[in-house]
């Protein structure tokens, strides 16, 4: 039997439109039906949520991203990289730990690596560290020494006060014996304009955090963007008190789009002893940029050694 030509594209389009009509059928049918397999025989290939993961690994993590970023490239290339991983440790306070890789870091061949650790040393207010910043009154560079200088005298430690002298007075007066001959060498450039400013800049960003400082690299941050935010300023003088409601607002805050702020609410976590700040502080280990990811490790470290070494201290407190 014959179709006339019309009849035969009548009955094609027909068969198109049909067709046309149910793909969306068999559209959600191939995406809902594997759906459930899928679930539940193959592993998703995002990033494992915060709540996955466990205290004993977050905190392997966090020292792991420390220490690599302080000591696994040591060339000129890295060097923000490293003095930012400082900067992070500086917020530490006391931990052994972290006072062994600052220790470590002023014997570095680079020199804004060292001055980096002094700055991080006084940062932490860490007296265990007093001998290792002495040592750097001997340093071969300026800057070096000037910091070391500086962070002993805020330290309540005089060592270092021919030295802070020798800027003031503009003469070198005191006996060269003293810094085995290095003053020579120092006194010159210490009343050099140039290098004057250069060390008045690094040792600036020290001076000009105070008690509740957010670190080096914050400083910098917010240096390059043309002044300090009112948000790192808010959040300053919030971290001062700790409540409920400020720490809520400091979770909020990790997710602001300038870097400065992020860093600035995860040092103020980090002084929340408790397992929500924690929680809050690991997305921030995959954060787009390096300052903020170690400012949140550092966090993340100082919020659970402090709440785990009160647990573990505790029995020996009951009888």
């Amino acid at each position: 039997m014959n179709l006339a030509p019309s009849s035969l594209r009548t009955s094609l389009y027909s068969v198109a439109l049909a067709a046309f009509a149910l793909s969306p059928l068999f559209v959600a049918y191939a995406q809902e039906t594997p759906a459930k397999p899928a679930d539940t025989t193959e592993p998703s290939s995002a990033p494992p949520a915060p709540a996955s993961t466990t205290p004993v690994s977050n905190t392997e993590t966090a020292w792991t991203m420390l220490d690599t970023a302080l000591n696994g490239i040591k060339d000129e290339k890295h060097s923000d990289l490293r003095t930012q991983a400082l900067a992070a440790l500086g917020t530490m306070g006391a931990n052994t730990r972290a006072g062994h890789l600052i220790a470590e870091a002023m014997k570095d061949d680079d020199i804004d690596v060292r001055t980096a650790a002094v700055l991080a040393a006084g940062q932490t207010k860490n007296r265990a560290l007093i001998l290792n910043l002495r040592a750097k009154l001997d340093d071969k560079e300026p800057q070096v020494a000037f910091a070391a200088a500086v962070t002993l005298s805020k330290m309540n430690d005089r060592s270092g006060e021919d030295i802070l002298m020798d800027v003031v007075d503009g003469d070198r007066k005191a006996n060269s014996g003293l810094l085995n001959g290095t003053m020579h060498t120092m006194s010159k450039d210490l009343h050099n304009p140039s290098a004057l400013a250069k060390i008045g800049a690094l040792q600036g960003a020290s001076m000009l955090l105070g008690p509740f400082g957010f670190g080096i690299t914050a400083y910098e941050y917010v240096r390059k963007n043309g002044g300090e935010s009112a948000h790192v300023i808010a959040i300053t003088e919030l971290s001062k008190t700790k409540t409920e409601s400020h720490r809520e607002l400091f979770v909020k805050a990790l997710g602001d789009k300038d870097p400065a702020v992020r860093i600035a609410a995860a040092k103020a976590l980090g002084d929340y002893h408790d397992k929500a700040a924690t929680i809050a502080l690991v997305p921030l280990f995959d954060d787009t940029k390096p300052p903020v990811r170690l400012s949140a490790a550092a966090a993340y470290l100082h919020s659970t050694s402090i709440r785990t070494t009160a647990k573990a201290s505790a029995p020996e407190t009951t009888e």
